[in-house]
């Protein structure tokens, strides 16, 4: 497959790169966790396909709240950008995660309006 990269909490494979989402394959050890991280323009997402993982998600806008989800095979989940979070192997297992990035069509930041000239 891909470029293979050891880890302390197991290993990740990217299996496929583009300019619009990247594709890995991870294996992850019980016990371990990755560090606090967040990503500035990139959606984060996780599918467990074998074991259990948690996820956490820092909600700075919610004094300090930190939100839990336990995926099991079968499991999905995604962390919009900017959120700081983290996952945990609670049972070793393999997962696939994503990151993409998302195009709004209502991006747009109008400083003036249009008219017409006299």
């Amino acid at each position: 497959m891909g470029i293979k990269s050891g880890k302390v909490w197991g290993s990740t494979e990217l299996i496929h790169a583009n300019s619009e989402l990247e594709f890995h394959r991870i294996e992850y050890k019980a016990g371990y966790k990755c560090s606090e991280h967040e990503h500035k323009f990139k959606w984060n997402g996780f599918f467990v396909e074998s074991g259990k993982m948690l996820i956490r998600v820092w909600q700075a806008d919610q004094d300090g709240l930190i939100d839990e989800t336990i995926l099991g095979p079968g499991d999905f989940t995604q962390v919009q950008p900017g959120k700081y979070h983290q996952f945990e192997g609670i049972e070793d297992g393999i997962a696939f995660e994503l990151y993409w990035a998302e195009f709004s069509h209502n991006d747009i930041v109008r400083r003036t309006i249009g008219k017409k000239l006299s």
